[in-house]
């Protein structure tokens, strides 16, 4: 299926892009992101101004308020007995849905799972949207057992990196399954995330089988190829075109989902890169690519979720 085109293109040169990218992925040092960034400061650009370019200005890009009326959340702390015996997370409900009945409306619940970073404001917020598009949403914090989301991306980076994977996995899954046997959720379940949620979202779909009915993963590499043949949930896939390490895994992962009989798509979005749908990071933003992935993804989970 051939991608929309897309006129969008970062003002930032697509290099100096990428070297943020493997600075908040651990890749490269701050010392080596701060000193490399001095290569692109040329024709009135600073190296000061090009990094606060490339940070995340999470309070200017939020689309839905923590207090807009029309949402209900909470903080909530659940157990983890196979991981890190505890995770908290971000719970949103639609207001609407708690005040049809005099009890609260069932709806299809959607876990959102973080960057490497951990439940940052961006995240908070596509739990937002997701309620305002009539579902129950929880976004955990995969960072709980070292303190939370610090307050910013690079400490939330460090610590990340401290906590057994493993164990980080566990917890999500726990999640999952106390999510779907609340009883204001339909029993009916789908993952979204981003970049390493991405990831987690695909890996979600092998180990959930058929208590998953959709993933949707964000520029996520694939399950192991051994794992592939336990998904049965519905696979949407995004991936940014010049975020080639990730895209390129598109057309493996497509033809294994095909031989399984798994519906799925996958689209790859033209002159966007990894992290294109973060509209806290402008200069990595690709708003028609983001648009046209949400748009997508709030169609999928409404077919293989909802219905």
């Amino acid at each position: 299926m051939e991608p929309t085109k897309e006129p969008t293109k970062p003002n930032l040169p697509s290099e100096a892009i990428e070297l943020y990218n493997l600075f908040i992925h651990g890749v490269i040092s701050r010392r080596a992101f701060m000193n490399q960034v001095q290569k692109f400061a040329i024709g009135g650009l600073t190296a000061a101004t090009i990094i606060e370019t490339l940070m995340p200005k999470y309070a200017e890009a939020q689309q839905v308020s923590k207090t807009d009326d029309r949402i209900k959340a909470s903080y909530e702390t659940i157990p983890s007995p196979q991981g890190n015996g505890k995770i908290k997370g971000y719970l949103v409900r639609p207001v609407s849905a708690d005040t049809r009945d005099a009890m609260p409306a069932k709806l299809p619940g959607i876990i959102v799972v973080h960057e490497n970073r951990g439940l940052n404001p961006h995240i908070e917020d596509i739990a937002r949207r997701l309620a305002l598009a009539d579902f129950m949403a929880f976004a955990p914090d995969g960072l709980t057992s070292v303190g939370g989301f610090p307050g910013d991306d690079y400490n939330g980076g460090q610590l990340f990196m401290k906590i057994d994977g493993k164990k980080m996995f566990e917890d999500f899954v726990a999640c999952a399954m106390w999510l779907k046997s609340r009883s204001d959720c339909t029993g009916k379940i789908g993952i979204t995330g981003f970049c390493y949620g991405g990831s987690v979202s695909n890996n979600m779909a092998a180990r959930l089988g058929a208590d998953l009915g959709a993933a949707v993963p964000f520029y996520g590499g694939p399950p192991a190829d051994a794992d592939i043949p336990k998904i049965k949930g519905a696979i949407l896939v995004h991936h940014g075109e010049l975020d080639t390490r990730l895209a390129t895994t598109w057309p493996a992962y497509d033809k294994a989902l095909t031989a399984i009989n798994i519906p799925h798509e996958g689209y790859i979005y033209p002159g966007a890169v990894h992290g294109f749908n973060c509209d806290a990071t402008p200069e990595r933003y690709n708003k028609a690519a983001a648009d046209l992935a949400w748009q997508r993804t709030i169609g999928w989970f409404n077919k293989y979720v909802r219905s």
